[in-house]
């Protein structure tokens, strides 16, 4: 297939999902045209990248400045601050050029416009206002349900700032939300639970939806496509090299959900280890830590790393990795990275609610603070018991995550949205 694949970040692994379905998709002999915006001179920079592995990169630069500008713009309206977030015209213009500026053919079989963000992309190229005859076919994946994490932020936020914001745009992520399930034929989400929160909304709003359609029809456009993981990338280190008394906690620390989580964890559980394991290190590791994540470091016992040139090391010689998440959307990319390497993994029910691991087995779940320092003190305490839990998390990534399974379940996706827009043609 000739595809369009609008992402309105540069992808790279750290915006992992994006990355490894342009990696897939053109190993499985797809022709990728990739639409992206930079903010910085290093991401103009690892374009070329990028270009090595796609047929060609459409990329225009997108500053901090514009993308306030859209969010003060959209304030007094309806839209929510994260659909204008990344809103370049430029880049809409060339595209909708490319989609419909041969005497109004398209130059792709399918277009792929990624996240919230980047959904008015997707809109655009589409819109009435264009006189398109032939309505392009389009698939949005949304990655998440951003309302269902605003819910939760709303609520388990540890940053004032960030309730607020997340309470000030919860309505209008959700009415927006509910409007888009009617506007594409096809819908990619990440889990289960983010495609439950979708019919959710389509059952409590009906009146979002667009005229002739309803909640019941809502369930066939919506595909679940989980992450995978690069299993030649994310390898098991050698047994022998694990620092025995180390826990990693890993992602992105300017993320709000990673902040409260990393809090929560050296708060209300690391004490509860120190106690009873004096020799116990928390190693926080990820890009751009907040004031209120570096101040953690305080404690001796505790390094905030900042950004690193390669975590796997950092993950491959922790004794254990834990994910205490509190609050979140779709798959949790740090639980399947460290079961990759084979490290063991205690974590939340949050954190592993949109896999189908099995506890004891493929890793360890705690539902309560008390619970998951007296597992890890346990396998501190127990190399074998950690190993079998490593190899249990290896085999069940492979079993389960690969990307070009994902790939190939993108790929269904796609064709499913091909011929809806046949038969709604003919």
């Amino acid at each position: 297939m000739r595809i369009l694949f609008i992402v309105p970040y540069m992808p790279n692994l750290v915006r992992v999902r994006s990355y490894q379905f342009i990696r897939s998709l053109t190993k499985r002999g797809h022709e990728l045209t990739v639409a992206t915006l930079w903010t910085n001179t290093a991401e103009k920079q690892a374009m070329s990248a990028l270009e090595a592995q796609c047929h060609e990169v459409i990329a225009f630069p997108m500053g901090k400045a514009r993308s306030f500008g859209n969010c003060l713009g959209a304030l007094l309206g309806k839209e929510p601050l994260q659909s204008v977030y990344s809103w370049q015209p430029r880049m809409a213009l060339a595209l909708r050029e490319r989609v419909h500026g041969n005497h109004g053919k398209s130059e792709f079989d399918i277009v792929h416009v990624e996240h919230l963000r980047g959904v008015r992309y997707g809109l655009e190229i589409n819109s009435k206002r264009f006189g398109n005859k032939q309505p392009q076919p389009v698939v949005w994946d949304s990655v998440d349900s951003i309302s269902h994490l605003f819910r939760q932020s709303a609520q388990y936020s540890r940053s004032q700032i960030y309730r607020w914001i997340t309470r000030f745009e919860l309505k209008r992520t959700q009415r927006y939300e509910t409007w888009l399930l009617s506007q594409f034929k096809r819908i990619v989400v990440t889990s289960p639970i983010d495609k439950e929160a979708f019919l959710s909304l389509a059952e409590n709003n009906p009146g979002k939806l667009a005229v002739k359609t309803t909640p019941e029809n809502i369930d066939h456009r919506i595909a679940v496509v989980p992450n995978g993981v690069d299993l030649d990338y994310f390898t098991p280190g050698k047994f022998e090299d694990k620092q025995p008394d180390t826990i990693i906690l890993s992602g992105k620390m300017s993320y709000h959900a990673n902040i409260s989580m990393a809090i929560f964890f050296a708060e209300q559980i690391f004490p509860l280890v120190l106690a009873r394991h004096p020799q116990a290190r928390l190693v926080i590791v990820g890009k751009d830590p907040s004031k209120a994540v570096k101040d953690l470091a305080r404690n001796p016992a505790i390094q905030v790393t900042g950004e690193v040139q390669d975590i796997r090391p950092y993950i491959q010689k922790a004794a254990v990795a834990v994910a205490p998440v509190v609050y979140g959307a779709g798959i949790q990319n740090k639980v399947l990275e460290a079961m990759a390497c084979a490290t063991p993994v205690v974590a939340s029910p949050q954190a592993v609610s949109a896999l189908n691991t099995r506890a004891g087995i493929d890793l360890e779940v705690a539902e309560s603070p008390e619970k998951m320092a007296a597992i890890i003190l346990e396998l501190l305490k127990e190399p074998q018991r950690r190993q079998a839990l490593a190899e249990g998390g290896r085999r069940f990534v492979e079993d389960h995550h690969t990307w070009d399974g994902a790939a190939a379940s993108l790929e269904k996706a796609y064709e499913e949205a091909i011929r809806a827009a046949t038969h709604r043609q003919g």
